[in-house]
């Protein structure tokens, strides 16, 4: 439910909301240079070999990414809590992601995680690497997991039924859904999507701004399709990049005949994003108005 306007505002006042900014990204080669899920599928499970050739048959269609998971999380025989022995060994987080997930705090941004991974591996490594208390301020969505106290079995709790197992796109749209409920009068929430690799894009066509990682499969994919997207190298880069669009933003809805609260430019995204399903709004200008 929205929340409820104070009455104790002066009618003079001037009326400062601002557009509600969410960020969604990718865990796994995006928060993290690694893939949790491999770093112990090769360390504890079927191992690096097995595990190469079950990824080629998600990619050659021959069995459903669900159906792998499946496989390779049940090759996995070892108590949770020694699973993360060779993790925070192996696990690279990007240098610059603690500082931006502060920026995030202190200017109101939500920041959630999306990942076709298991939440209860996602939030320990969340804790271990960012500590309990910061960790705790992240929203993960993702699938959960039975997993026995002996390690004898790990099991995916998937979130959706389908072959996919975590529909992305269906998690953002219900995002959305929900934060409108909580923007201001005249404005709509402007989504925010971070990924690395092209199992990301069912999220990714679901935002307004999108982030790729540079040099990986995800900026490739935009680059062939003519996708608008701004490569990052660090979270510093996209920082600089939020900052600007709210700054952007601010400038764009004042003085303009508009109330401030009102973003014309963002009910355009959402009517031509319905029909090309791609993000429309690049964070870099010079890409900004290249047609999808």
């Amino acid at each position: 439910m929205p929340a409820a306007v104070s009455n104790n505002r002066s009618a003079h006042e001037p009326d400062n909301k601002k557009r509600k900014v969410i960020i969604f990204s990718d865990f796994d080669g995006t928060i993290f240079m690694q893939d949790t899920g491999h770093v112990l599928f090769d360390s504890y499970g079927c191992g690096a070999e097995q595990r190469l050739l079950l990824d080629e048959q998600i990619k050659n269609g021959e069995r459903s990414f669900r159906e792998v998971s499946e496989e390779m999380w049940g090759s996995l025989h070892i108590p949770f809590d020694d699973g993360f022995k060779v993790m925070e060994k192996k696990l690279e987080i990007d240098r610059d992601f603690q500082s931006f997930h502060q920026y995030c705090i202190t200017n109101k941004i939500p920041f959630n995680v999306i990942s076709a991974g298991l939440k209860p591996v996602l939030r320990r490594v969340l804790d271990t690497f960012l500590g309990e208390e910061e960790s705790a301020r992240i929203n993960i969505v993702a699938n959960d997991a039975q997993i026995a106290e002996d390690g004898s079995e790990w099991k995916p709790i998937w979130r959706h039924d389908t072959e996919l197992g975590h529909d992305k796109a269906l998690s953002v749209q219900e995002a959305r859904k929900q934060a409108a409920l909580t923007c201001d009068n005249g404005t709509i929430p402007l989504i925010v999507f971070i990924g690395d690799g092209v199992s990301d894009l069912p999220a990714a066509r679901e935002a307004d701004v999108l982030f790729a990682r540079r040099g990986l499969r995800l900026e490739e994919y935009c680059i062939e399709n003519k996708i608008p997207y701004t490569p990052f190298d660090t979270f510093a880069d996209i920082q600089v990049e939020i900052e600007r669009i709210r700054l952007e933003d601010d400038e764009k809805t004042a003085g303009n005949g508009f109330p401030a609260c009102f973003n014309p430019r963002a009910n355009l995204w959402r009517r031509v994003s319905s029909k090309n399903t791609v993000p429309l709004y690049a964070a870099n200008p010079s890409v900004a108005r290249t047609p999808a």
